[in-house]
């Protein structure tokens, strides 16, 4: 886990007047697992918007292996080719198959063939545990089963980093388990993801790295140990003695 796969220097995002992150520093290495924790309104879900650019910066840069994804001249749909994200309210189109939504985006943009990518599908399909809702529409699914789709169309991309924008928030709280399953085994094997989560028991077990943001800014991270067994600032106690 040496490898730098993503470097944020100097980060700053306002919307307006109202500045949401400032000088946040940020490195993430291949197969690391990072949990972003803190309260709501903090700009945890605006910070990992920018890695992909689905959030502009205002000032700073982001580096994607050594290229500055906040360049203007960056193709950043080659750069999100390489970015997977899974956002809290699973973004499926309703009007294609399970099939199609997880295809659409290989065949649309070349990078394979539709047999290819049909194959591809149904390898995911049954690795997520859905093999045999290929044909289904997203309509009839669950909750807990449309993200499990969501990341395996996230998955179909071949991606070097999965983002995960709140994956279970959504959820009813019996369909959180089984998403939360499939992202450890994609910790297991070695992915590298960036998980902003409101699910504290989850990123004590998974992640290696937590990162606590408030007040528009990274204030504590450290390994699991460290952050929720020994946490050094008196605003991460009060957030922690609130939801643990």
């Amino acid at each position: 886990m040496n490898e730098l796969l993503i470097k944020i220097d100097h980060l700053k995002k306002t919307f307006g007047d109202h500045v949401v992150l400032e000088d946040v520093n940020m490195e993430i290495k291949k197969g690391e697992v990072i949990a972003i924790i803190g309260p709501s309104g903090c700009g945890k879900s605006t910070l990992i918007r920018t890695i992909n650019q689905l959030e502009t910066v205002t000032d700073g840069k982001i580096y994607v292996d050594g290229k500055d994804i906040t360049d203007k001249n960056i193709d950043i749909n080659e750069m999100r080719r390489r970015i997977g994200m899974v956002f809290q309210h699973f973004n499926l189109f309703p009007h294609l198959t399970i099939l199609e939504n997880i295809m659409l985006a290989p065949v649309k943009l070349s990078i394979m063939t539709k047999e290819e990518a049909r194959e591809n599908a149904l390898k995911l399909l049954e690795r997520v545990g859905l093999y045999d809702k290929a044909s289904a529409y997203p309509k009839s699914l669950s909750g807990g089963q449309k993200q499990r789709i969501a990341i395996a169309r996230a998955l179909a991309m071949n991606p070097e980093v999965m983002l995960f924008d709140e994956p279970t928030s959504a959820l009813d709280p019996e369909m959180v388990g089984e998403v939360l399953e499939l992202i450890k085994e994609l910790a297991e094997d070695g992915m590298t993801m960036v998980i902003v989560t409101h699910e504290m028991g989850f990123a004590r077990e998974v992640a290696n790295r937590v990162i606590f943001l408030d007040e528009k800014g990274i204030k504590e991270e450290g390994t699991p140990e460290e952050i929720f067994k020994n946490p050094q600032s008196d605003r991460l106690k009060d957030f922690l003695s609130k939801v643990l």
